[in-house]
């Protein structure tokens, strides 16, 4: 069976950082119609895909910073005696697992016109110009 090709697309936000609290993305999962969803792409593969490719670059960005946050707990000797949970590394975590998941903080940003995203090789420019 041939599967279709990813299309190369570029995505970019018009943020430059992502402000998670300021996200209006649901925390539940929401059924969406796929062809409304789809119609500024005329495909839904695409549509797909391109949501699909913001949402890992989220997911990599709030990793980087929940890594970033949790790396100042971390102890020069990690030994198993010395472990101890602080409480301020849990809050931390448990603010992490409240926030909205990735896909459905990519899904509202494309349903709110804030994703730019562009196909390589069709936006060629034309040989009269």
């Amino acid at each position: 069976m041939h599967q279709p090709q990813t299309p190369q697309t570029n995505i970019r936000t018009s943020q430059n950082k992502m402000d998670y609290k300021k996200t209006n993305a649901p925390l539940n999962t929401v059924t969406r119609d796929m062809i409304e969803l789809s119609q500024d792409t005329g495909n839904v593969y695409e549509t797909v895909c391109i949501i699909a490719k913001r949402a890992d670059q989220i997911a990599a960005e709030m990793k980087h910073d929940l890594e970033k946050k949790l790396q100042e707990f971390a102890s020069l000797n990690d030994n198993l005696e010395e472990i101890s949970e602080n409480r301020e590394q849990i809050e931390i975590s448990r603010y992490y697992e409240k926030l909205p998941k990735p896909t459905l903080i990519a899904t509202q940003e494309y349903v709110d016109h804030r994703l730019y995203y562009r196909t390589p090789g069709t936006d060629k420019p034309s040989l009269d110009d």
